[in-house]
């Protein structure tokens, strides 16, 4: 499934970057990912996404952590948030939608430090990132969260 089928909920723009050295095309968008704070057991994460993989639906990215010991958070980017959301409540998840945004990029060496330095040139601080990167495939994803959302979707897309 291309990038283009998980952004049915973001306005997706295609802009060239402008670095000599890697001269390429970055998309960034606006996007909700799912954020469950969990137990840290075994099989939490096997129980939490066969729940969303049961409703039909396409984990496009995730990421875990353990926080504290005990409790953990998962967080997930879906091709339908709204199902996902609700087959994890009937579960007795308490999930709930964070602000993000989704760059898709070329899978090429420079283009995630192209990112990280627009942020950081910038002023603005990331709270977190994770990364997908297929090897058959000509782009990956970045999921970011950072102090000031907006400011970066603009900066990245400018």
């Amino acid at each position: 499934m291309s990038p283009a089928h998980w952004t049915k909920q973001c306005i997706t723009v295609r802009v060239p970057f402008e670095e000599k050295e890697v001269i390429d095309v970055m998309t960034a968008t606006h996007c909700k990912e799912i954020s469950v704070r969990v137990l840290n057991d075994i099989g939490i994460l096997a129980q939490l996404t066969r729940i969303v993989a049961d409703k039909g639906i396409n984990i496009r990215a995730a990421a875990a952590w353990v926080e504290d010991g005990t409790k953990g958070t998962v967080r997930l980017i879906t091709d339908d948030n709204l199902r996902a959301l609700e087959a994890l409540r009937e579960h007795g998840y308490i999930p709930m939608e964070i602000d993000s945004i989704a760059v898709t990029l070329r899978h090429s060496p420079g283009m995630l430090s192209s990112v990280c330095e627009r942020m950081g040139s910038s002023g603005i601080n990331m709270k977190y990132m994770y990364t997908t990167a297929p090897i058959p495939e000509e782009t990956c994803l970045a999921i970011l969260s950072t102090e000031h959302n907006d400011r970066a979707l603009v900066l990245l897309n400018s």
